[in-house]
This record gives structure tokens, sequence and C-alpha cells, in this order.
């Protein structure tokens, strides 16, 4: 990387901390796309950082995470704070970038002066969450956004993985969907701190919310905060200002009863483990390009059984620095 670059994204990351708009989106995209020079940029931001409270909206597609996510966002914004939302939409298979569906539906936010939407491709990630999504967050963070939405881009029991980077977590469900075998499924069961019971209009809602406390009191067990089920409809705002109002009591609970910093601290070691694991791949990725006949006289060995796949990847290890 050269100094002119260096010196771009140190000058973005001042900029974000002085409160351009401008430059916090300029920054998202570099972090997003893992440009060089990007993970310089959030040491610097760090320290300013871990102020925000995260809030991960997660559930199956069609169950109107958007929507929800958008009304729930004015909502807060409506009590003085300042929002930032990450919505997370699949990648587009050409480009990598995200589709921006979720932002489309999400146009009333976009009004706001106070709320920034930012739209971010999985980029492959599995689980519902773009691997840049952390970055993002200390980004929106250090600009001095108070409250963060993280919204997942749907892909059922494979999005436990939205515990890593929130404080709180809000499953959508939806009837008539599947949701009533879904929520027996202890993973995403577990995830969840508010169970949000939307488009509560369609019939058999009552059933979920049912089969979701029953879910709930036979495999979560004993918990000093028993997650509560919130009936919406969240295309006519209906039960928002419920679903605003349980939020802050779980994070009044969080702060009261000291869990929120044990769950942070819990985050942090995940998130370092998460980049180092990265640092791997990268590496692992350039060994692949620059010595590639190393890694092909390894296979060559464990297929003549002249050695072990364990041993061959302690090999492997010892090229990587």
């Amino acid at each position: 990387m050269s100094g002119k670059e260096k010196k771009l994204l140190i000058d973005l990351a001042e900029g974000v901390l002085a409160g351009s708009v401008k430059d916090m989106g300029r920054l998202i995209t570099l972090v997003e796309y893992n440009r060089p020079g990007s993970i310089d940029a959030l040491k610097k931001l760090h320290a300013h950082s871990h102020n925000a409270y995260v809030i991960g909206i997660t559930g199956a597609p069609g169950t109107g995470k958007s929507t929800l996510t958008d009304k729930l966002s004015l909502n807060i914004c409506k009590r003085g704070y300042s929002v930032g939302v990450i919505a997370i939409d699949p990648s587009s298979p050409f480009t990598g970038g995200a589709l921006l569906g979720d932002r489309f539906r999400m146009r009333n936010s976009t009004l706001e002066d106070n709320i920034y939407v930012r739209s971010m491709g999985t980029r492959g990630s599995m689980g519902g969450l773009s691997r840049a999504t952390s970055g993002a967050i200390i980004v929106l963070d250090a600009f001095g956004k108070d409250i963060i939405l993280v919204e997942t881009c749907g892909t059922g029991q494979a999005e436990v993985d939205v515990i890593s980077a929130t404080d709180t977590t809000v499953v959508v469900c939806v009837p008539g969907m599947g949701d009533e075998i879904q929520t027996m499924k202890a993973g995403v069961m577990e995830i969840g701190d508010i169970f949000a019971a939307n488009k509560a209009d369609l019939k058999n809602v009552e059933k979920l919310i049912d089969d979701i406390e029953v879910s709930l009191h036979m495999g979560v067990g004993a918990k000093d905060w028993e997650p509560p089920v919130i009936k919406t409809t969240a295309t006519q705002s209906k039960g928002i200002d419920d679903l605003d109002e349980t939020i802050f009591k779980h994070r009044s609970y969080l702060l009261d009863s000291g869990a929120l910093k044990k769950k942070r601290e819990e985050r942090i070691r995940r998130e370092i483990i998460e980049i180092a694991k990265n640092e791997m791949v990268r590496k692992f990725e350039a060994l692949k390009i620059n010595n590639q006949n190393v890694s092909e006289g390894l296979i060559e060995k464990v297929i003549t059984r002249e050695m072990d796949p364990y041993t061959a990847a302690e090999d492997l290890l010892k090229f990587i620095k």
C-alpha cells in the first residue's frame, strides 16, 4: 500500500470522528471490500467506539424484517437517539455487492437526517451476516451513532451468528411459514432475547405465539430474563411501540445485572478469534498463489499414505508467517 493510500484511509477515519457522513460511507465501502489500509483505519477508530448499543433483527426470509427494522428505527429516533442501520442483503453473483432490496424497503428511514442506512452484501458468509459487519459497526459507533440496528439477510437456521455482533437479538417469526416447526430448533430459540410475532393480522398468530412460548420453556431452561413474545404488524405500525419498549427493558436488564459487560466480553473474544481466522485464510490464499507446489506436494503425500492429513496441516502452517 502506498503512502498516499494510507493517508486517504487515515483522513477518512479522521473525517468520521469529525462527523462527516460522506467519509463514513466511503470508509464503510473500503472496509466492506477489504481494501488495503482499511484495518489501519479501524484500529484508529476502535478507541472511539463501544458506546453504541447494537440490536440484531433476524429471522427467516419473508418475515418482514426490513419493514420492522424501518419502523423500529423511526421509533428509536423519536426517543432522541441517533440511529445507524446495517441491512445485510444477499450478494450479487456478478459484482459481490448487496442487491439493495432491504434499503428499498427502508425508504422511510432514509428520509430521516438522524438515521443512516447502509446495505452490505454477505459476500459468501454463511449465518446471515457480512464479514465486514463488525468493522461497519465500529465506524458507525465512532461516528457517534447511539443505537445500531443490524438486520440479517434471512438464512433461517444458519443465522445464529448474529449474537456475535449484537447486544439484544430480536427473532422475527410469522404464522403460516413453517415457523411452528422452526421455533422448535434450539439454535434459533437460544439466540432470541425477544421474539416478534410479525404479520399478526394473519390467522394462526396465537398458535405461533403458543408454539414459541412452549419451545422457550422446554428448550431454553431457567433464565433471569425470559424472552417475551411481542405481536407486531409492521406494515401497519402496530406493536412497534411495544417492541421498542421491550428492547429498552432488555437493555436496562443487561445494564443492571452486569450481563451486558459479560456479553460484550464474550463478543470481543469471538471477534478476536474470527479476525485471526480471517487473517489465517488470507495467508493461506497467498501461500496457494506463491507456493502452490507446497500444498500440491503435501496432497500427494497424503494420497499415497506417506503422510497423514494432520501432519500435512501442521507442515503447511509452518509456511505461514
